[in-house]
Parts: C-alpha cells; structure tokens; sequence
C-alpha cells in the first residue's frame, strides 16, 4: 500500500476540526472558570469590607454615645425639684410673705 503525501484525506480534515473544536471549548470552558471566581472573589472582598465599614461606624457610633453619656450629668429626679419647691412655699407662707389664697393657688399651679 502506498501512503498518500499532500493535502489530508476528508477523515483527516475531520479529525483535526474535531480536535481543534475540543480544543476551543475546553480553553474557553476554563477561561469563563477563572472569570467566574475572580468576579466572585471580588464580590466576596466588596462584602467584607462593606460589613467591615458598618462594624467601625456601629463601634464608633457606641463610642460617641458613651462620651456623651459620661459628660452629661444625670439630671434630677422630677419629684425634687417640686417637693424643693413646695418646702420654699411653704417657707415663705408659715414667714407671712404669702397669704393662704396665694400659698394655695402656687400649691395648686405646682402640682398640676
């Protein structure tokens, strides 16, 4: 038999299409792989540092409301200062400066 030289037969043109077309699905398969996980990785680190942003204001913003907390003085009970206020009226009637109408209209004015 002899063996033919040139051009390939039409089962050898087949053979290298078929070849060459694997070929191409297999590199384009794992191009579009390394796409996926690199925009994957990408939107992984985005998230991370998003939650990571919101922790460090979340924690500053705690900070920022304890140092209020500390400098503001605690204010006083609401029933001191009137009980305060009715000591001084009732100061001021038993010296004769208010008279029993006045002294019980501020009284009634105090408690409501």
């Amino acid at each position: 038999m002899r063996r033919r030289m040139g051009r390939p037969g039409l089962a050898g043109t087949m053979a290298r299409t078929a070849v060459i077309a694997g070929t191409a699905t297999a590199v384009s398969g794992s191009v579009r792989n390394r796409q996926e996980a690199s925009a994957q990785q990408a939107a992984d680190a985005q998230a991370a540092d998003q939650q990571q942003a919101a922790m460090q204001q979340q924690a500053a913003a705690q900070q920022a409301a304890a140092a209020q907390a500390a400098q503001a003085p605690p204010p006083p009970p609401p029933g001191d200062d009137m009980i305060a206020s009715l000591e001084r009226l009732g100061a001021l009637h038993s010296q004769g400066v208010l008279t029993d109408e006045e002294f019980a209209a501020a009284k009634a004015k105090l408690l409501g």
